[in-house]
């Protein structure tokens, strides 16, 4: 099978060799126009790919730290942090 930049095959074709179509798509490019009793019907090629971005510094800008993040205390946020009893025995307290 010759890859060219562009080839035209039949449905019958692009179903026996789909498979071998996608590989050399992918590793060579070009595109491929399937047709069916003569009459285009599909175009296939290569997706465009956004180029990989790491993780290092995907949130630059996007996030602001403020404060202690380590050592921070919440305890004031929870009554079960500051006064356990009041809430694991409620009805001690009523």
């Amino acid at each position: 099978m010759d890859f060219m930049r562009h080839q035209i095959v039949s449905a019958t074709e692009f179903k026996a060799k789909c498979l071998a179509f996608f590989d050399q798509i992918d590793q060579e490019g070009g595109t491929l126009t399937v047709t069916k009793r003569g009459r285009p019907v599909a175009t296939v090629g290569p997706v465009k790919r956004k180029p990989f971005k790491t993780s290092e510094g995907i949130l630059a800008g996007k996030v602001k730290i403020v404060g202690d993040i380590v050592n921070a205390d919440f305890s004031d946020l929870w009554e079960v942090v500051t006064n356990p009893d009041r809430v694991l025995n409620p009805e001690k307290y009523r």
